[in-house]
């Protein structure tokens, strides 16, 4: 099965396949960053290079060499405009869904989503569907984490309220943490991704 093959060849990188599924004779493979993703990438050489764009750069070197191996295409978020449909193929791959704060929750990986990259193939592949975490976890534990409700489950993600709480002494646990919704989801907190990662992302997000 190629989705075993690709998650063999991708294990090591820190990577695994998110979802996948089949689209005018071929098929759509999204690929994140794994729990182990971390500790792979702060040994290349994009981590310490001090250029721009660190994880990027480095998904698009290993997911590009990967879809050539393949005979396929890689797709990044970055590239654009115009830009991929990544949230709609991550819904449409059956492993995805929206959380109860608006936020996309994947079955293994909670709220903790870092798609790196997609590979289009030039053939179907046998995909596989899961379901939404969300349907039984009856606390639901995601609604009431955010300290200044900027995620809710009564209106839109409010980034302004976000960003300005990120720039607050209060904020810090947040920024050397990771987001309190994210990491209150309790497939989240099984995912285990370290947290010096979530730190990262939190600085790229406020521009620090």
């Amino acid at each position: 099965m190629i989705l075993d093959q690709i998650a063999q060849r991708i294990d090591p990188l820190g990577l695994f396949v998110m979802g996948a599924f089949n689209q005018n004779e071929g098929a759509i493979v999204l690929l994140g960053a794994a729990d182990t993703f971390w500790s792979v990438f702060t040994k290349a050489p994009e981590y310490s290079d001090d250029i721009a764009d660190p994880i990027d750069r480095w998904s698009k070197r290993n997911i590009n060499a990967l879809a050539f191996e393949h005979g396929g295409t890689a797709i990044f978020p970055s590239d654009g405009p115009p830009y991929a449909p990544f949230i709609a193929w991550a819904l449409k791959s059956g492993r995805f869904w929206q959380s109860p704060t608006g936020m996309m929750v994947h079955d293994t990986a909670g709220l903790m989503i870092s798609i790196r990259g997609a590979v289009r193939l030039p053939f179907a592949v046998q995909t596989q569907l899961s379901e939404n975490p969300c349907d039984t976890c009856a606390e639901q534990p995601c609604a009431t984490a955010c300290p200044v409700n900027a995620l809710s489950l009564t209106a839109m993600y409010d980034v302004p309220t976000c960003k300005a709480y990120l720039d607050t002494p209060a904020g810090d646990s947040c920024m050397t943490g990771g987001c309190h919704v994210r990491t209150a989801c309790p497939v989240s907190q099984s995912f285990n991704r370290d947290p010096a990662q979530s730190a990262f992302h939190m600085r790229a997000f406020t521009g620090r």
